[in-house]
């Protein structure tokens, strides 16, 4: 009968977080494509050490991004119980985009890129999604998000904006600013009755500018 397990050795705990720390620093600097021999290089150990600790990629990304995506999924869902629908979307938003524009390795998990998906990450890159799902139409239900569009349309057009910012030419974008646009775009449109003033009686459509009053019979021409 087999013994219980050892804990690993000192030096191969030391190894572990020196892995973790490269990891998590080229990750959020190169997202997936950074290689696994450029990370052991930069953990000072060799691959075969790497690859005892993290057999794939995927195993080591999980490791970094992981927790990171979790505490996303939990902000999510105390958010999605917010009196003010749209307001705890945006927020949402807000915070994606503020961890996302320096951390390269977010904007690959929430994309998908080069991640199985059956890892953890995977699945938990799905919960964040469904919990902005359910905000998405809770905002839409009481009329002040646009109802046109699905978590489809909205995850593509964050992950667009993401993407734009991670890219060279978007360098000296603000996430800010480039955020404020997508919010803009979210909200739905003013009613006619708003846009035309607000003047309009109840069942009364506003004009527009090349209509005119119809002229009495012998009045003004």
């Amino acid at each position: 009968m087999a013994g219980p397990s050892r804990p690993p050795r000192a030096d191969a705990r030391r190894n572990r977080d020196s892995l973790l720390r490269a990891a998590t620093l080229a990750f959020a600097a190169e997202g997936l494509s950074v290689s696994l021999d450029e990370i052991a290089r930069r953990a000072g150990v060799g691959p075969g050490t790497l690859y005892r600790h993290f057999p794939t990629k995927e195993a080591l990304f999980e490791a970094v991004v992981h927790e990171r995506l979790r505490r996303l999924v939990d902000e999510a869902r105390v958010l999605g119980g917010a009196d003010d629908a749209a307001g705890a979307l945006f927020a949402m938003l807000r915070r994606i985009v503020a961890d996302a524009a320096e951390k390269a390795d977010l904007i690959d998990a929430l994309s998908g890129a080069g991640i199985e998906v059956m890892t953890t990450v995977g699945a938990t890159a799905a919960d964040l999604r469904a919990e902005i799902g359910r905000m998405l139409t809770r905002a839409q239900d009481d009329g002040t998000v646009r109802g046109d569009i699905g978590i489809a349309d909205l995850m593509a057009v964050l992950g667009g904006v993401l993407l734009a910012l991670r890219h060279p030419a978007g360098r000296e974008a603000d996430p800010r600013r480039a955020l404020a646009i997508l919010l803009d775009g979210l909200r739905a449109a003013p009613s006619p009755l708003r846009l035309a003033g607000g003047t309009a009686g109840d069942g009364e459509r506003p004009r527009d500018d090349d209509e005119q009053e119809p002229r009495q019979p012998g009045g003004p021409t």
